[in-house]
């Protein structure tokens, strides 16, 4: 009888529908910080949204010179293409062509500058050009020596640590102002008999300037967090078994720093934008280099008659750093997400 049974109970099973197979596990791949940090990114709207202005200006700077020449726009009229001031401008200085005092022409769509004839477009685009050179180097070279000094101070005991403390308090507590001040008069009476050499004198000089004011943040920063990671483990690890120096802050504690830099640089950039605006409006930055600033600062005398010559440099400026601000702010986010919002 318990034959039979199991007979039946087997031709039961193969009257029915094979029994289903078990679905494959999905391996799951790990993800580093950095993969993790960069997709919180891509879901943050206004991350998104200000990088891709941010990318349209930075096509637009790189691009300007291409641009200037395919509209047939002049930021000066050294061209021989170029028209002359008499065509392009009234007796009273304002331009012949467009506003103030004229109807709007594609030819010149921002209008023309009063008392030169420059092109109001090309002049922004070469202007956006060098405010984002400056700023970049400034942030490069800044970030490169503050991240050293502040490795080296935060790696380091006894009065190598105090003297570069020191040193960095000492620069922090140095009014930037006062150093462009004193700089400027320099470079202009050394290097003003040639206008080629001023432009590149003053481009290093403003790059200098903003490079000795501003790495001191970033190197504060870096010595806080190595004060930390001194102590861990694997840099214990590392000196017990004789690693160089060298390799230790290089190889085993700058890898672990990767956040707090890009967040630092992110958060630079848009302060160097400001501060080379600030200075060339000032008149003691670029004043031979077309830029921001200094458009703004040829601007502010005609902004009752002609407020479109000063608001369009005014108004890039404002988007430029609001736009770095909140990218930053997002990326800051992305790498810490204690502080996100």
């Amino acid at each position: 009888m318990s034959t039979q049974l199991s007979a039946d109970v087997v031709e039961g099973f193969g009257e029915g529908e094979p029994p289903a197979e078990p679905e494959p596990t999905k391996e799951l791949a790990g993800r580093s910080p950095t993969q993790i940090a960069l997709a919180r990114l891509r879901q943050d709207k206004v991350a998104v949204v200000c990088s891709v202005i941010l990318l349209v200006m930075v096509v637009l700077a790189i691009l300007a010179p291409v641009i200037n020449s395919a509209l047939g726009i002049y930021a000066d009229l050294d061209s021989p293409d170029a028209p002359r001031p008499n065509e392009v401008l009234e007796f009273d200085g304002f331009p012949a062509i467009g506003p103030p005092l004229h109807g709007f022409t594609w030819d010149h769509p921002i209008g023309l500058a009063p008392g030169t004839g420059y092109d109001n477009l090309a002049l922004l685009l070469l202007g956006l050009r060098t405010s984002l050179i400056v700023a970049a180097l400034a942030t490069i070279i800044s970030t490169l020596v503050g991240v050293t000094l502040g490795l080296v101070a935060g790696y380091a005991r006894g009065w190598v640590d105090s003297a570069l403390s020191f040193f960095i308090d000492f620069f922090l507590s140095f009014p930037f102002i006062l150093g462009a001040l004193a700089l400027a008069p320099i470079v202009t009476t050394r290097f003003g008999g040639n206008t080629e050499t001023l432009k590149r004198a003053e481009l290093i000089t403003v790059v200098g300037v903003l490079v000795v004011f501003g790495w001191m943040g970033i190197a504060r920063l870096i010595r806080g967090q190595v004060l930390s990671l001194r102590e861990r483990e694997f840099v214990q690890a590392a000196r017990v078994i004789g690693v160089p120096t060298r390799s230790i802050l290089f190889k085993e504690l700058l890898p672990n720093l990767v956040a707090p830099i890009v967040v630092s640089v992110s958060l630079s950039l848009p302060g160097y934008v400001a501060a080379e605006a600030g200075l060339s409006f000032l008149g003691i930055g670029l004043t031979e280099t077309p830029s921001l600033g200094r458009t703004i600062n040829r601007a502010v005398p005609y902004n009752e008659p002609y407020p479109l010559y000063l608001w369009v440099p005014v108004v890039t400026v404002m988007v430029l750093v609001i736009a770095l601000n909140l990218v930053g702010d997002s990326v800051r986010d992305a790498f810490d997400p204690k502080t996100r919002r």
